[in-house]
């Protein structure tokens, strides 16, 4: 930890890092600051982070009318840093993974942030000291909420950290094992309020759906039953728009699950799949 400077200084605000690939004259970067009085994203060079995990928030963000949940990754070094990247980001599951395997937080990580192909950021994890990678097998299957919590067991009872973003101007210190003043939002159930707000399908649906299941949130399925009402919500927003459902049924599974798997954004996956849809629709009613 860097030394405390006393006398006249800057406010003990965080230093953001928002995980996003950016490719500015031929150089590729892998997070950026953003200046909001300016509305600049200023790029990166440095691509690892080195210091103590303190802490893991989950925080919902709105962007453009919509849910959009992140999770914060507290480092403190030289300055108090978040590392922000969206939940459902491959940066933020194979961060996850990695420091699952972690056990003794009280010595120091180093985070690197690696673009890969399109717009991939992936997440390296390292012993600071031995400069060793962490690794754990990647798993589509595992349970991110369960992650989260098995690592913040885990971390030291240092001082934890609740940030007024509306009000820039001071850090608030909570006492260890304080109680969140939010309820922790499960990665499941935010992913189905965001793809059933972006398709504009009927809540009461998947509340029906859900009750077939004899459940009442998707955080209590299992990940194949989550994938197959996002399934289930797709195909239905496109089953008026085209005449056959086989086109409907091989474009998603290309263009959705393809995209998916190939590290797309989910929600990014289907958007330009319904744009796809919309334009299939408009180009058979020109004829």
């Amino acid at each position: 930890m860097a030394e405390i400077k006393l006398g006249l200084g800057n406010p003990p605000l965080p230093v953001y890092l928002y995980v996003k690939k950016l490719e500015i004259n031929g150089q590729v970067y892998g997070w950026y600051n953003f200046d909001v009085a300016l509305d600049k994203q200023t790029p990166i060079p440095q691509r690892a982070l080195t210091g103590y995990l303190n802490q893991l928030q989950l925080t919902d963000k709105d962007y453009k009318g919509k849910d959009n949940l992140k999770l914060d990754i507290f480092i403190l070094a030289d300055e108090l840093y978040v590392v922000r990247s969206g939940i459902e980001t491959n940066f933020t599951k194979s961060f996850l993974l990695a420091a699952s395997v972690v056990e003794d937080f009280s010595k120091p990580l180093t985070i690197v942030a690696n673009p890969g192909e399109e717009n991939v950021v992936f997440c390296g994890l390292y012993d600071a000291i031995t400069k060793t990678k962490i690794r754990r097998d990647w798993d589509v299957n595992a349970d991110w909420a369960e992650l989260i919590q098995q690592i913040q067991a885990k971390l030291p009872s240092s001082p934890k950290y609740d940030l007024e973003e509306d009000e820039r101007d001071r850090l608030v210190v909570e006492p260890p094992f304080s109680t969140p003043t939010k309820p922790v939002v499960h990665p499941q159930d935010a992913r189905i309020k965001q793809i059933r707000t972006l398709l504009d399908y009927p809540v009461d649906l998947v509340k029906e759906w859900l009750h077939f299941q004899d459940v009442k949130f998707p955080s209590q399925l299992p990940i194949s039953k989550v994938d197959e009402l996002v399934k289930t919500m797709c195909l239905a927003w496109a089953a008026d728009k085209l005449e056959n459902p086989n086109q409907v049924q091989s474009s998603y599974t290309e263009q959705v699950l393809g995209a998916t798997k190939s590290g797309t954004d989910e929600t990014a996956a289907i958007r330009a799949w319904m744009n796809y849809v919309v334009g299939q629709r408009t180009a058979v009613s020109s004829r």
